[in-house]
């Protein structure tokens, strides 16, 4: 679709590197041409194939922003919509965005090039090898899953993405306190993140009752979360707060 170089390719991490179940399915869809034309003008600048073959600088990726600016990795984001804003809301924080959905990646960086936004990086493929291969340990000041496919046939739920294998990952690359915010509209999957999070021992709930969270200020209502919304859907947030390394035995 894009020449070497000049877009996002296709499964760029191949067979080389080790990955659990895949959480996700890549969708196939018409690119525009205006997503098409904006990819081939922004990839080169600010886009990344997640192949596992290098570790990231994430100041010299992002860098319009001061040195030592905090960075975020969101995980799944659509067409970019609540991306741009939370970026455009937050402009020091730089927003490192995964996803394999070669349209929203064209979109998300049309959009954030019409509003001026140079905080904003597109990384195309599986957060986990991007996590695990291409971050460095305590690097990152945040991680966002908002709205990931639920699976919400029993033979599939070993795919979902928060898994205490995903999270073990997680833990290593999010500096003391970093923040966790997952979302969903998905109860029974909402159930098991909170399960699942509140038993890691890397992570404590923000909240002091130990359940979920409202919609914070800062995260936009996304497209999707509307239409769950209107389909009479619970909407739930939780976040969680890296605790800090514990102390070196000796």
């Amino acid at each position: 679709m894009f020449a070497p170089g000049a877009g996002p390719t296709a499964d760029p991490a191949g067979a080389h590197h080790h990955r659990r179940i895949r959480s996700f399915q890549p969708r196939r869809s018409r690119v525009t041409h205006a997503q098409r034309e904006a990819l081939l003008r922004l990839w080169p600048a600010w886009g990344l194939d997640v192949d596992g073959s290098r570790v990231l600088d994430l100041d010299e990726l992002f860098d319009t922003l001061p040195p030592g600016a905090p960075k975020v990795v969101e995980v799944g984001f659509g067409m970019g919509e609540a991306t741009v804003q939370m970026a455009a809301d937050d402009p020091a924080t730089g927003i490192l965005a995964v996803d394999v959905h070669t349209p929203g990646q064209g979109s998300l960086m049309r959009l954030a090039e019409q509003r001026g936004l140079d905080n904003v990086r597109v990384a195309n493929g599986d957060a986990v090898i991007l996590l695990r291969e291409m971050l460095r340990p305590d690097s990152l000041a945040g991680l966002r899953v908002f709205f990931p496919d639920p699976w919400p046939k029993t033979r599939h739920h070993k795919r979902r993405i928060i898994q205490p294998e995903f999270l073990d990952v997680a833990a290593s690359r999010l500096a003391p306190g970093a923040v966790v915010h997952c979302a969903t509209d998905w109860e029974p999957y909402a159930e098991r993140m909170l399960e699942v999070l509140t038993a890691h021992p890397a992570f404590e709930n923000t909240r002091p009752d130990g359940g979920f969270a409202p919609r914070p200020g800062f995260r936009p209502m996304t497209r999707f979360e509307g239409q769950g919304l209107r389909k009479g859907h619970a909407v739930h947030d939780l976040l969680f707060r890296r605790l800090p390394h514990p102390p070196a035995d000796g």
